[in-house]
């Protein structure tokens, strides 16, 4: 079964680009494309969308807002597609929802593949973008780090109450704020890639998360929204 897809875009030139871009590949059933974040999310109320690509700057609704409607009121998977002068709404995105951040300069191949990660269950979000978003939380600091693999080095303040948390959740919490992948994560801790999925849906479910991504964010900031 194809990917179901909604764009909204309130650039013509890009939404039909895309639109063409994505048919080209054969695994999505683009919708519809809409000009605004209020039709993205008049439009997944209405209609069974799988991904649903967003960009931030809109009229009448942001993509930010239409982000946290479309996560609470769907079972649409926001995606936010952007440029660099959006930066500034990368948190807002992800505390409400957004399950990948991804710029608009990339390849055909890369948002592909994005968006079939993104509807598989994954967040999908970009190095450099992730470099932004450390430098919103912790300003000019480098953000809070941790050796896993010697606990007594893992005792630096937390912006949040460590005591929910095993010292190796806490481990793989830093790391994931690192932006270290599930396979990174592992040859770090020296565990199996199963395990490290275990100890990331135990914090998901102490925190009331939803991603990886949000934990980065909670573990630099101690705010979940």
């Amino acid at each position: 079964m194809k990917i179901r897809v909604l764009i909204a875009d309130d650039n013509s030139f890009i939404r039909e680009g895309m639109k063409i871009i994505l048919n080209t590949f054969g695994e999505f059933d683009v919708l519809a494309t809409v000009g605004d974040g209020q039709e993205a999310v008049e439009y997944c109320r209405t209609h069974e969308v799988d991904v649903a690509l967003l960009d931030v700057r809109m009229p009448n609704m942001n993509g930010v807002e239409a982000t946290r409607l479309i996560h609470e009121q769907t079972a649409t998977k926001p995606l936010i597609l952007t440029t660099f002068d959006d930066d500034e709404y990368i948190l807002d995105a992800i505390r409400f929802g957004a399950k990948g951040y991804l710029l608009k300069n990339n390849d055909p191949e890369r948002i592909r593949d994005a968006i079939k990660s993104v509807h598989n269950g994954h967040s999908v979000l970009q190095d450099v973008v992730l470099d932004k978003l450390k430098s919103q939380v912790t300003g000019s600091q480098e953000p809070p780090t941790m050796t896993p693999k010697n606990s007594d080095d893992s005792k630096e303040a937390c912006p949040f109450d460590r005591s929910q948390f095993t010292e190796r959740e806490l481990g793989v919490m830093s790391l994931i704020a690192q932006g270290l992948s599930n396979k990174e994560i592992s040859k770090e801790l020296f565990i199996s890639e199963g395990t490290t999925a275990n100890y990331i849906t135990s914090i998901l479910n102490k925190t009331a998360l939803s991603h990886r991504t949000q934990i980065a964010i909670y573990y630099l900031t101690g705010k979940t929204r």
